[in-house]
């Protein structure tokens, strides 16, 4: 992220082993090369021909000749089809640990390396609140607006599509606008002796929702303007903003 430090909660969870990766890929290809091979060798060879009993066989010899012609034609394509899917299901699993980042995401990476970010925060009301950007403007609550295919707004009110219909929402500019007052509470604590401006926005691609007097709205290639337009707050001096991220290190670890 351009040298912009992330504040996040250390996640313990092993890196996974790249062994049953390796080796389902090996039985998957393996299994798609043996299924074409024998492919080949059934239908563009004389085998069959050659294993076939000719002439009038008796009963057995009918039974035996009808499961090779079954494995001939079954058999290859079986094995194709059980690689490909071991193989798609290696891919689809590979792709969900490492997933595209989202146009938010994206936006968020392009933020100058004086800002700080941190996700992923408890504030002592047992309440979690959306990512902080910390930097010489203060603090500010940065949210992503839900996906417009599943959300409207109706009359003034937020409504999210169910199974059962439409049902109401918390309206994601209210609740920038309350994270960012929680925010502005909890870091003027008693040992700080200054207040530390913050504001709140939200993030969506190409937003219709209008913007309000505490919550901007904005689409993702407008986030990186908006951050550097906010102006610097003069009485952040450099050993504060160093005291505001140890308060949000220590939260957040």
């Amino acid at each position: 992220m351009s040298g912009m430090e992330v504040i996040a909660p250390s996640r313990g969870t092993a890196r996974p082993s790249a062994i049953p990766v390796i080796g389902g890929t090996v039985v998957g290809t393996l299994l798609i090369v043996i299924g074409v091979v024998l492919g080949y060798v059934a239908l563009a060879t004389p085998f069959l021909a050659l294993v076939v009993p000719a002439g009038r066989p008796g009963a057995g010899e009918t039974v035996v000749g009808m499961v090779l012609w079954s494995l001939a034609l079954v058999g290859p394509a079986g094995l194709v089809l059980v690689g490909a899917t071991r193989l798609a299901r290696i891919i689809a699993a590979a792709r969900a640990r490492n997933p595209r980042p989202s146009p938010f995401e994206q936006a968020i990476a392009d933020l100058p390396g004086d800002i700080a970010i941190a996700t992923g925060l408890t504030l002592p009301d047992g309440r979690g609140v959306s990512d902080l950007l910390l930097g010489p403007f203060g603090a500010a609550i940065i949210r992503e607006l839900p996906p417009r295919d599943v959300t409207r707004v109706s009359n003034g009110h937020w409504e999210l599509r169910m199974t059962r219909g439409w049902v109401p929402i918390e309206s994601p500019l209210e609740r920038a606008t309350r994270d960012a007052e929680r925010v502005r509470r909890w870091l003027a604590h008693d040992d700080a002796d200054f207040i530390v401006k913050t504001y709140a926005a939200v993030v969506g691609p190409a937003p219709s929702t209008p913007r309000t007097t505490d919550c901007a709205v904005l689409a993702p290639d407008q986030l990186v303007a908006w951050i550097a337009a906010l102006p610097a707050q003069r009485s952040l001096t450099p050993g504060r903003r160093e005291r505001i991220l140890e308060h949000v290190r220590e939260a957040v670890a």
